[in-house]
Protein backbone atom coordinates (compact mmCIF):
# COMPACT_ATOMS: atom_id res chain seq x y z
CA UNK A 1 0.00 0.00 0.00
CA UNK A 2 1.07 3.65 -1.02
CA UNK A 3 1.61 6.73 1.36
CA UNK A 4 -1.24 8.00 -0.16
CA UNK A 5 -3.23 5.53 0.29
CA UNK A 6 -2.72 5.14 4.10
CA UNK A 7 -3.70 8.72 4.76
CA UNK A 8 -6.17 8.47 2.92
CA UNK A 9 -7.33 5.28 5.19
CA UNK A 10 -6.18 6.95 8.44
CA UNK A 11 -7.92 9.85 7.85
CA UNK A 12 -11.15 8.06 6.48
CA UNK A 13 -10.90 5.92 9.92
CA UNK A 14 -10.57 9.28 12.00
CA UNK A 15 -13.68 10.68 10.12
CA UNK A 16 -15.81 7.93 10.94
CA UNK A 17 -14.51 7.52 14.72
CA UNK A 18 -15.54 11.39 15.16
CA UNK A 19 -18.89 11.06 13.16
CA UNK A 20 -19.84 7.68 15.68
CA UNK A 21 -19.04 9.64 18.84
CA UNK A 22 -20.65 12.76 17.28
CA UNK A 23 -23.69 10.51 16.84
CA UNK A 24 -23.19 9.04 20.13
CA UNK A 25 -22.96 12.29 21.86
CA UNK A 26 -26.52 13.57 20.23
CA UNK A 27 -28.03 10.17 21.25
CA UNK A 28 -26.56 11.15 24.98
CA UNK A 29 -28.20 14.87 24.70
CA UNK A 30 -31.63 13.25 23.39
CA UNK A 31 -31.84 11.21 26.65
CA UNK A 32 -30.72 14.20 28.78
CA UNK A 33 -33.73 16.47 26.87
CA UNK A 34 -35.88 13.78 27.19
CA UNK A 35 -35.42 13.80 31.10
CA UNK A 36 -35.16 17.84 31.34
CA UNK A 37 -38.54 18.00 29.29
CA UNK A 38 -40.76 15.92 31.77
CA UNK A 39 -41.42 13.34 28.67
CA UNK A 40 -41.60 10.99 30.92
CA UNK A 41 -45.01 12.47 32.35
CA UNK A 42 -46.84 10.86 28.92
CA UNK A 43 -44.16 8.62 27.58
CA UNK A 44 -41.55 6.00 28.65
CA UNK A 45 -38.20 5.26 26.94
CA UNK A 46 -35.34 2.86 28.11
CA UNK A 47 -38.15 0.97 29.86
CA UNK A 48 -38.24 4.52 32.38
CA UNK A 49 -41.80 6.52 32.52
CA UNK A 50 -45.45 6.07 31.76
CA UNK A 51 -45.44 2.54 30.08
CA UNK A 52 -49.03 3.81 28.47
CA UNK A 53 -46.89 5.66 26.07
CA UNK A 54 -44.12 3.70 25.23
CA UNK A 55 -41.38 4.92 22.61
CA UNK A 56 -39.57 2.12 22.88
CA UNK A 57 -39.72 0.97 19.29
CA UNK A 58 -40.98 4.14 17.76
CA UNK A 59 -38.37 3.87 15.09
CA UNK A 60 -39.40 0.33 13.70
CA UNK A 61 -43.25 2.43 12.71
CA UNK A 62 -41.95 5.87 12.15
CA UNK A 63 -39.10 7.38 10.06
CA UNK A 64 -37.05 10.23 11.76
CA UNK A 65 -38.94 13.12 9.82
CA UNK A 66 -42.17 11.64 11.41
CA UNK A 67 -40.78 11.69 14.34
CA UNK A 68 -39.21 15.37 14.34
CA UNK A 69 -42.55 16.59 12.83
CA UNK A 70 -43.95 15.35 15.98
CA UNK A 71 -41.78 16.82 18.62
CA UNK A 72 -42.30 20.24 16.60
CA UNK A 73 -46.21 19.93 15.79
CA UNK A 74 -47.68 17.55 17.85
CA UNK A 75 -50.95 19.60 17.45
CA UNK A 76 -50.84 19.24 13.24
CA UNK A 77 -49.62 15.04 13.54
CA UNK A 78 -52.09 14.38 16.15
CA UNK A 79 -54.71 15.70 13.23
CA UNK A 80 -53.10 14.07 10.66
CA UNK A 81 -52.59 10.66 12.55
CA UNK A 82 -55.74 10.51 13.91
CA UNK A 83 -54.43 10.33 17.02
CA UNK A 84 -57.08 10.06 20.48
CA UNK A 85 -54.84 9.64 23.58
CA UNK A 86 -55.51 12.55 25.64
CA UNK A 87 -54.10 14.80 26.84
CA UNK A 88 -53.06 15.94 24.00
CA UNK A 89 -48.55 16.54 23.54
CA UNK A 90 -48.19 20.46 24.30
CA UNK A 91 -45.85 21.82 22.01
CA UNK A 92 -42.48 22.59 23.12
CA UNK A 93 -39.86 25.21 22.52
CA UNK A 94 -36.99 23.33 21.10
CA UNK A 95 -33.91 24.85 18.96
CA UNK A 96 -33.03 22.55 16.01
CA UNK A 97 -29.86 20.98 17.85
CA UNK A 98 -32.26 20.04 20.47
CA UNK A 99 -35.05 18.48 17.86
CA UNK A 100 -32.24 16.63 15.88
CA UNK A 101 -30.40 15.33 19.52
CA UNK A 102 -34.58 14.03 20.85
CA UNK A 103 -35.07 12.32 17.11
CA UNK A 104 -31.21 10.91 17.47
CA UNK A 105 -32.03 9.42 20.95
CA UNK A 106 -35.84 8.47 20.14
CA UNK A 107 -34.40 6.49 16.69
CA UNK A 108 -31.69 4.93 19.11
CA UNK A 109 -34.41 2.86 21.70
CA UNK A 110 -35.01 -0.56 21.15
CA UNK A 111 -37.89 -2.86 22.42
CA UNK A 112 -37.81 -3.96 25.79
CA UNK A 113 -38.09 -7.13 26.70
CA UNK A 114 -41.75 -8.56 28.41
CA UNK A 115 -41.40 -9.15 32.19
CA UNK A 116 -41.95 -12.62 31.55
CA UNK A 117 -39.07 -13.13 29.49
CA UNK A 118 -36.73 -11.20 31.71
CA UNK A 119 -37.85 -13.77 34.30
CA UNK A 120 -36.11 -16.20 31.99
Amino acid sequence: MNRIAIVFLAGSLVAASAARASAQSKVADGAALFASQHCTMCHSAAGKGNPKGSLDNVAATHKPDEIRRWIQDPEAMRAKSGATRTPAMKPIKLTTEQVDALVAYLTSLKPMPAAADADR
